[in-house]
């Protein structure tokens, strides 16, 4: 029934044709889509969940009154009050029932009006965020868990069921945010072990002197403070699935008796003699590239080839940029929700900013951005462009009326200073990545001023 649903749209319920008359009025001046019905039962026979405006009922009204009204419309639809009759009672009763505002006569129209833009604004957004939820819900199984279309994001959902299927340790290398530990789930969740644990346990975070205690355990008395038994990591995940998170930072020296851990599989707590067999899926995640630890004497060669079973790979967000709105928008709509704000539309010019933007966080600087963006515009209007380019020199924006020439100029802007970000301000890597004679390029840099010097690390 709602097909333009770029518009505003509010349906008027009054038995007074003089009140109706008057409030289309204003409400049509504003640029508001009005339908009009001297009765409840009327309007009811016209309104579904998949209307996306808001009701206007007052309160006094034969066969079916505002409030009764109120209860047989569908859930999430603002529903504002108007009548001449009120009071503190009445409007704490509407507001219990799931009114949206509850107006007393007399009231300036021009508050109604931007009532009802507002509430028609927030009943798009939820829309807009329910069809995005109804998009994933009816994904099946992996494809719920690991969102993307891309092609790397397709051939990593059917490596994570195939490694599922194989009890083998995992190595997970990926940049910092890019859902190492939702692969770890994943990998648990569509395995055989699912029915038992899945224990995540951030080796940076345990205090050097606590990290065996922490992991293998330890018998009442077994050092100072140690009052009771305790089972650790490996214990607790004993059947299931042990993830140990930035395992590059394991001291060298407990390197050792993890590589025997997982050599003989079984465990022994501190002060104790005994071992504990152990049947325990071990996958380790690292931001650094192991080898080459282990090459440079940071990370035990033979403990990372006994993890080297088999690895996974997870690609930046610069490596899947056809991914990058639809989890924007995904995440601006979560966000949207919990907040009970609206969630504004992504513009063209928007979804080239977030592709152009190198995004050093990956999908947890997405994620962030989003929520920020939300909250951010709300308060101050920023615009999406102007929050991706905080701190950057010389950065400009362009907007949907821009010209040809000024959207081109922008466009290489950003593709210049992404590719002098993600190299760290090395010219021949830029030179090479965008095939750019050095001169040519040092002429684009001076135009845009880009400075080199601003994007060393």
């Amino acid at each position: 029934m709602d097909k333009n649903k770029n518009l505003f749209h509010a349906i008027i319920v009054d038995d007074d044709p003089a009140i109706r008359e008057s409030l289309e009025q204003w409400l049509e001046l504003a640029d508001i889509h009005v339908q009009t019905y001297s009765n409840a039962l009327d309007a009811l026979k016209n309104i579904d969940s998949t209307y996306s405006g808001v009701i206007i009922s007052d309160v006094r009204m034969p066969e079916l009154d505002g409030m009764a009204f109120l209860g047989k419309v569908p859930d999430n639809i603002p529903f504002i009050l108007i009548t001449g009759h009120g009071g503190i009672a009445l409007a704490v009763e509407a507001m219990k029932a799931g009114a949206y505002d509850f107006v007393e006569k007399p009231y300036k129209p021009e508050r109604l009006v931007e009532l009802v833009k507002t509430a028609c604004r927030q009943r798009q957004s939820a829309m807009k965020a329910r069809q995005s939820n109804d998009h994933l819900l009816g994904l099946s199984g992996i494809e719920k868990d690991i969102i993307g279309n891309s092609e790397v994001i397709r051939k990593l959902r059917q490596q994570v069921l195939m490694l599922a299927q194989i009890n083998a340790d995992v190595i997970i290398h990926g940049e910092t945010g890019t859902g190492k530990e939702l692969i770890a789930q994943c990998l648990h969740k569509y395995s055989v072990r699912n029915k038992h644990a899945f224990v995540p346990i951030n080796v940076s975070a345990i205090p050097e002197n606590l990290i065996e205690s922490e992991l293998f355990g330890h018998e009442a008395g077994a050092f100072t403070g140690a009052t009771k038994s305790h089972a650790g990591k490996f214990e607790y995940a004993n059947g299931g699935t042990l993830l140990l998170d930035e395992i590059e930072s394991m001291p060298m020296y407990f390197q050792v008796k993890i590589l025997r851990v997982l050599q003989e599989r079984e465990v022994t707590r501190l002060g104790s003699h005994k071992s504990k067999a152990l049947d325990v899926r071990i996958i380790a995640a690292t931001k650094k590239d192991l080898k080459v630890a282990s090459a440079e004497g940071e990370f035990r060669e033979d403990l990372y080839y006994r993890l080297l079973v088999s690895e996974l790979h997870l690609p930046p967000l610069r490596e899947r940029k056809e991914d990058i709105t639809f989890l924007f928008q995904h995440f601006l709509n979560e966000a949207a929700l919990s907040n009970k704000l609206v969630a504004p539309d992504i513009q063209l010019d928007d979804q080239l900013a977030l592709e152009l933007h190198d995004w050093p966080g990956n999908v947890r600087e997405l994620k962030n951005t989003a929520e920020r963006y939300l909250l951010t515009r709300n308060i101050s209007g920023i615009s999406l462009q102007e929050l991706l380019q905080v701190g950057n020199t010389g950065a400009q924006t362009i907007n949907s009326e821009s010209s040809l020439t000024n959207r081109l100029e922008y466009v290489e802007q950003m593709l210049i200073a992404a590719e002098l970000k993600h190299h760290q301000g090395n010219i021949k890597a830029v030179m090479d990545v965008l095939d750019l004679p050095r001169r040519t390029l040092n002429q684009k840099m001076q135009k845009y001023d880009l400075k080199r010097e601003d994007f060393l690390v």
